[in-house]
């Protein structure tokens, strides 16, 4: 059964760094694409950035560009998403998610998704 766990949420100030990681059990992540998305209190979820096993990308969310690094380690099975310079505005609880496949797409459908992680930005 596959399944996947997120790790590396928390409690960080303004200005701070957190890195997410996401590890697929029960398959091999290079057959998959991995996505990231998060959800803020009272809104919708939002795809933050995809990274397929060609090495293609889409950052979905122009606030975190040049901030959040997306990205893979298929050895590990494992996904990871570097968030730096990190804002009030950037709490959610984000969501690591695969995509049988290799590239990435705008409107992909995922196949799988964690159970999510809270991030706070907060003094």
């Amino acid at each position: 059964q596959l399944q996947l766990v997120e790790s590396g949420g928390g409690l960080v100030q303004p200005g701070g760094s957190l890195r997410l990681s996401c590890v697929l059990y029960g398959s091999s992540l290079d057959s998959y694409v991995i996505g990231w998305f998060r959800q803020a209190p009272g809104k919708g979820r939002e795809g933050v950035a995809c990274l397929g096993g060609s090495g293609d990308i889409i950052n979905y969310l122009d606030s975190a560009k040049g901030r959040f690094t997306i990205s893979r380690d298929n050895a590990k099975n494992t996904g990871y998403l570097q968030m730096d310079s990190l804002k009030p505005e950037d709490t959610s609880v984000y969501y690591c998610a695969v995509a049988r496949g290799f590239y990435c797409s705008n409107g992909l459908d995922y196949d799988y998704w964690d159970q999510g992680t809270q991030v706070t930005v907060s003094s």
